[in-house]
């Protein structure tokens, strides 16, 4: 148990690096004007997750406890559907309905379609 919780904790502390990375990277390169940075780690993060669920599963011999926290540490510091949540009631909020809408559907769609993608892809290769 205390090497599970090890593995989320390290894993967790990478996760949330790599979030805050990618959004200083995609506001920078696209702005603030539509969650972009927050869609783009849900979908990438959906991908991801899709990926190494089998690919841990079936595939690689990695400990379970390893897998835990790649899985529930890392990627659950790295996703992020609170604020996603958050953005699309701020959207709402200031009256852009549209791409609130905008935003909550083109999140449900291409994170599903992303876990898709990953689980075909790691069953692929």
């Amino acid at each position: 148990m205390i090497l599970t919780l090890s593995y989320i904790a390290l894993f967790a502390v990478l996760g949330a690096w790599a979030r805050y990375g990618q959004t200083l990277l995609v506001q920078t390169l696209v702005g603030r004007s539509f969650p972009w940075a927050t869609l783009s780690i849900n979908v990438l993060g959906c991908f991801i997750m899709g990926f190494l669920f089998f690919e841990t599963l079936e595939r690689s011999s990695l400990s379970p406890e390893l897998r835990t926290g790649i899985l529930t540490g890392g990627l659950g510091a790295y996703t992020t559907f609170s604020t996603f949540s958050l953005e699309t009631l701020v959207l709402f909020e200031n009256g852009e309905s549209m791409k609130g809408l905008l935003y909550m559907f083109s999140s449900l769609f291409l994170c599903v379609a992303a876990a898709f993608s990953g689980a075909w892809f790691s069953r692929s290769i």
